[in-house]
């Protein structure tokens, strides 16, 4: 986990330094290069591309590319750390959907720790002038759009090869933003075109060994290294893009990441004492 934290931390501070490019532009060279890189893997494991849930699967894709182009957008207006710390409350919308859609179980302690990662988002913009609440409200809806691909790919379920989801995924994310960036496409020159290249070998590990660390230990231990990726991020803004986080914006990052850590901990442990 902590390699797939480091590997989404450089892509993120990738597409800061890369931020003079059109939003579907990033779009398309992050989403390229996973879509390569994933395309080998499955050749290479035999891993057939045609869908058992192809409605589903374009679904996950849209949602997904569209929670990408908002995350991507939203880097324009706050720092990279917040940026990332916004869009992980993204399971407290899934909470909220898994409880219509799937009739999944949250424990009232639960909802208590969504707040409080939730009032930790509001502590970020709060009165700072420096954070545009625009930007955050951006991020968040990339958070919604986020937790709607968790309820898709729940719905999914094991009827599609992982490998496979993310095939569609990027495919589409690669075909809509490489449409939407044909009106103002910026010609990258040698070293951009690198780094460009490079948010989807980035982006590809990055998943790559989130699914690693969750198919080999337990996701109660696994899952608050997740986390890890906002405290790698944010030093990348304040040493590389001289990002300035005042106290108040620390404390609700730290807020978010305890609250939905608590969260994830306790219904672990209600699950076992429950399943005991």
């Amino acid at each position: 986990m902590l390699l797939s934290t480091t590997a989404f931390a450089f892509m993120n501070a990738l597409v800061k330094f890369l931020i003079h490019f059109p939003t579907f532009e990033l779009v398309f060279f992050r989403s390229l290069g996973t879509l390569i890189l994933t395309y080998f893997l499955m050749q290479s494991r035999g891993v057939s591309l045609r869908p058992n849930r192809p409605f589903l699967l374009l679904l996950r894709g849209f949602v997904g590319v569209t929670s990408m182009s908002l995350f991507f957008l939203g880097i324009h207006y706050i720092p990279i750390g917040s940026a990332v710390t916004v869009r992980y409350i993204a399971p407290l919308f899934g909470g909220v959907l898994a409880v219509i859609f799937l009739k999944e179980k949250i424990y009232p302690l639960q909802w208590v720790f969504y707040l409080f990662a939730f009032a930790g988002v509001v502590l970020i913009k709060g009165f700072d002038t420096s954070i545009s609440l625009f930007g955050v409200a951006i991020v968040v809806g990339a958070a919604f759009f986020s937790a709607i691909v968790y309820i898709i790919i729940s719905k999914i379920g094991h009827q599609d090869h992982p490998l496979r989801v993310v095939f569609f995924f990027m495919g589409i994310a690669t075909m809509v933003g490489g449409i939407g960036s044909t009106q103002n496409f910026l010609l990258p020159n040698t070293l951009d075109l690198t780094l460009l290249l490079l948010l989807g070998v980035f982006g590809f590990f990055g998943q790559y060994f989130m699914t690693k660390a969750f198919q080999q230990g337990e996701a109660s231990k696994v899952a608050p290294f997740k986390y890890v990726e906002v405290i790698f991020t944010l030093s990348f803004g304040v040493y590389l893009f001289d990002e300035v986080y005042t106290f108040q914006s620390l404390l609700g990052i730290a807020m978010v990441i305890s609250g939905l850590t608590a969260s994830v901990l306790y219904k672990e442990r209600k699950n076992r004492a429950l399943g005991s």
